[in-house]
């Protein structure tokens, strides 16, 4: 069995000795410019087209990501790379839900106990009284139900918070989260939130998701907290949002151009808190466990998870 792994960055030794742990028997190799040789299945990150090239033997392309924009594109314009018939597989969790669930919570939890504002307060020496905020009052949008929406919706209701999640088709939940999906149930889900969370895959239907239209059907002074794709967000609405103050503030910890150009206006916008793509890391040690397992487990003949419908994106 011969595995092809690939990162743009060339840094690909830890995880072929991670992978050769896993999986013994198999050959494998970093990628270099020319290979045309088969293999049986390429671990990647970002490729290039000449690493999409059909192979002989190919059995499947998995992505070290939970996002696969980075090998469709923002658009799904690069759909057309993969070869033929060969399944595009995608991380499920591998360590970042637990971490995506810490992230929102803590900014969740900032907003609803207005620390913002006695941080402001402290800055100007005052010791001043702010009323406390009802959980009631507080619903929780989650744009995103799949494996870390989940985790993070369940986690914030865990705190009292009202809950609802919207994805495209519908799914099930036990943890007292409103699920709400399609186009008749995204009004239902987002209508009156407090706090919106988007956790969307970026396909082509999700590309500039938050807008002008959507911020108008929060409740006003509503709080933003990306940490899917910098591409679902219309930049220049959510700075209009926040100047009129149906936007109170935005913690945003993914950009349509990363790093952060240090002339953007996000970084002079006092009520924008940013972060360094950091919200939920890919932890390697889970990263090749889980795509090792998977791996072993199509070698047995035996159906996998995570498999990307290339017509959703995700």
């Amino acid at each position: 069995m011969d595995i092809l792994v690939f990162s743009p960055d060339g840094k690909t030794a830890a995880y072929e000795t991670g992978l050769a742990e896993h999986l013994p028997r198999a050959t494998i190799r970093a990628w270099q410019p020319g290979d045309t040789a088969p293999a049986d299945y390429v671990v990647l990150w970002k490729p290039n087209a000449e690493v999409l090239q059909p192979r002989e033997r190919l059995k499947a392309i998995f992505n070290m990501g939970a996002g696969v924009d980075g090998v469709l594109g923002t658009r799904g314009e690069g759909a057309h790379r993969l070869p033929p018939g060969v399944p595009l597989v995608r991380l499920e969790d591998a360590g970042m839900a637990d971490q995506m669930a810490q992230y929102v919570g803590a900014a969740a939890l900032r907003y609803f106990r207005r620390l913002d504002e006695f941080d402001a307060q402290q800055a100007q020496g005052q010791w001043k009284f702010q009323k406390p905020n009802r959980l009631a009052d507080f619903p929780v949008a989650v744009l995103g139900y799949g494996t870390l929406g989940a985790h993070v919706a369940r986690a914030l209701k865990q705190f009292g918070f009202p809950v609802r999640a919207w994805s495209r088709s519908p799914r099930s939940d036990d943890g007292g989260v409103a699920l709400h999906h399609g186009d008749a149930g995204f009004d239902a889900c987002v209508s009156g939130a407090r706090i919106l969370v988007n956790l969307l895959p970026l396909t082509p239907q999700t590309v500039d998701v938050l807008n002008a239209a959507l911020f108008a059907k929060l409740a006003p002074g509503a709080f933003l907290i990306n940490v899917a794709r910098g591409a679902h967000l219309v930049e220049a609405d959510l700075l209009a949002a926040l100047a009129s103050g149906q936007i109170a503030a935005a913690t945003l910890d993914v950009f349509r151009t990363e790093p952060l150009p240090a002339d953007h206006p996000f970084w002079r916008t006092p009520r924008v808190t940013i972060t360094p793509h950091i919200s939920a890391m890919t932890l390697r040690d889970e990263t090749v466990a889980q795509i090792a397992g998977k791996i072993a487990a199509l070698e047995r003949g035996e159906a996998i998870t995570g498999i990307v419908d290339l017509t959703r994106g995700y």
